[in-house]
């Protein structure tokens, strides 16, 4: 996916009617009016009178329909609404009373993970929460670059963030933008494609080559304190959300590839208490 590609499809028209989206939908995720009616035990006839506009589908349909073609939750919303029923999922903020049991989990995960860091973050990458390992680790970037809304990525590819820092700059930053195109093709969120055009154009050296057949992970390999850190991470969401703001939260854990790394954040933790 190209920036001209990728930009044109941010600013493409929204479609008009619930067989437009569900269109979209079943295309995004490549599949055949005959697949996604197999899947969703109805018949291809069916879904094609719904698509072109000439039925119009109950709202259970709907929400079986969106379920089979794994659109995110804030996307069932909307496709709810121009089928004409009311939104099924609510959005949350994350201090809201019915959400304490989700936070106190994160804040659980994030503390049980010291020595090493962690952090949680929303669909667009941007920082929600962290334990104490992670900012000593951003020592000496600007403060401008951690204000809000302190996002992830932007802040490993610029200049004056991490990238200067990451030993393994190009292949870190190429796994990065690999996990991000795969979102935006999962969800086509408009800020989601601005956010992988504007990390493109930052100067980041081509990846060498592919990936040694002999790893099991692509490390992330920062330097500190004229040491070289390497660590490898691992990616939790929730499992069966039914808040968008649930739905939409990705915690980000990093475990020490070595016992260089891993005695350093013992040490560093020690140091912190």
């Amino acid at each position: 996916m190209n920036a001209y590609a990728s930009t044109a499809r941010a600013e493409r028209p929204a479609p008009l009617h619930i067989g437009e989206h569900l269109r979209e939908w079943r295309q995004r995720r490549h599949l055949s009016q005959l697949d996604l009616a197999v899947d969703a035990e109805i018949s291809a006839r069916h879904l094609s009178f719904v698509e072109t506009g000439r039925s119009a589908p109950s709202r259970e349909m709907v929400l079986k329909l969106a379920s089979r073609l794994d659109v995110p939750l804030r996307e069932r919303n909307v496709l709810l609404v121009a089928a004409g029923f009311a939104p099924a999922f609510p959005q949350r903020a994350l201090d809201d009373p019915a959400l304490k049991s989700a936070r106190e989990a994160i804040g659980l995960v994030l503390k049980a993970h010291e020595p090493n860091p962690a952090l949680a973050y929303d669909r667009h990458w941007n920082l929600v929460s962290a334990n104490r390992m992670v900012a000593p680790l951003l020592e000496g970037v600007p403060e401008r670059l951690l204000g809000q809304p302190f996002n992830i990525l932007r802040l490993a590819f610029h200049p004056e963030g991490l990238a200067p820092r990451t030993v393994n700059l190009a292949e870190w930053c190429a796994h990065l933008l690999e996990r991000l195109h795969r979102q935006c093709e999962a969800t086509a969120d408009s800020q989601l494609l601005k956010l992988y055009d504007e990390l493109r154009a930052f100067r980041i050296p081509a990846r060498s080559g592919p990936v040694p057949a002999d790893s099991v992970a692509i490390p992330f390999k920062l330097r500190y304190r004229g040491e070289v850190l390497s660590f490898i991470s691992t990616t939790m969401v929730f499992g069966t959300p039914l808040d968008i703001t649930l739905s939409e939260l990705a915690l980000e854990t990093f475990f020490p590839a070595d016992e260089l790394t891993a005695a350093r954040m013992r040490s560093l933790a020690a140091r912190t208490d």
